[in-house]
């Protein structure tokens, strides 16, 4: 088996392969990490992992109570991620490319990165100055019948794109033209629908391709059904990720 060390970046949100991450960098453990990345020699990727926080599992300790003034925020790099950290993450991620890192006049960094390639999460070490994993490459799989799965699953996000733009009393941007290629259609569907952070995670770390169709055509009737009966939605743009914070 074949692993890899990557630098570990958490967050309560799923990347998928292909999809672009733009990030405001401002916590120390990661401002680490960033400055070490700017290290890596002109014409070599800056990878670092991203792997998604299960549920339940806090940026920031919490305890019953008044808050206590007094009290000293936990620092280090597994800060908020309790005793074993390998525990607090789903164990599918996906490798992040670091196209800009540009480091603010206050230390802080604004990162634009873009999914590459998914990975599994064998082990954590946080005796760094922020964390790192050990890795295994998880291959994707075409499986079986996805090219016309892929047909139909964009046939499906067409029509919940309608759906979604109707209840928002908007009007549908339909932009560039939507690919064919059935592992990229499954990454962009799974990206661009509003869902949780589990079920996104579900959809990264399906076995194969075919079957990441197949439950994407399951949620997209589903979720257009149930926009159908909405008379509106919020404001915010859900089809949008927000800039993500450390």
């Amino acid at each position: 088996m074949t692993t890899v060390r990557l630098p570990l970046f958490p967050l309560n949100s799923v990347l998928f392969p292909g999809l672009v991450l733009p990030l405001n960098v401002f916590e120390e453990r990661y401002r680490a990490m960033m400055r070490e990345l700017l290290k890596t020699p002109e014409g070599e990727p800056r990878r670092f992992v991203v792997v998604a926080i299960r549920d339940g599992h806090e940026l920031a300790p919490s305890a019953p109570g008044m808050p206590d003034p007094t009290s000293v925020p936990e620092q280090g790099p597994a800060a908020g991620f309790g005793p074993d950290p390998l525990r607090a993450f789903h164990k599918v991620g996906c490798v992040a490319d670091a196209a800009t890192i540009r480091e603010r006049s206050d230390g802080t960094f604004e990162v634009l990165a873009t999914g590459t390639t998914r990975m599994r999460l064998l082990s954590v070490d946080a005796s760094g100055p922020f964390l790192t994993a050990e890795l295994e490459p998880l291959a994707e799989e075409p499986g079986e019948e996805a090219g016309a799965l892929a047909e139909g699953v964009l046939r499906a996000f067409r029509q919940y794109q309608k759906r979604l733009a109707g209840a928002r009393e908007r009007s549908l941007t339909t932009g560039a033209e939507l690919p064919d290629e059935p592992g990229v259609v499954s990454y962009l569907v799974a990206a661009a629908m509003v869902l949780d952070t589990p079920t996104k995670q579900r959809l990264l770390q399906a076995p194969d391709t075919a079957s990441r169709l197949r439950d994407e055509l399951r949620l997209l009737r589903t979720e257009t059904a149930v926009i159908r009966h909405l008379p509106s939605l919020p404001a915010s743009d859900l089809t949008r990720g927000p800039t993500n914070l450390n």
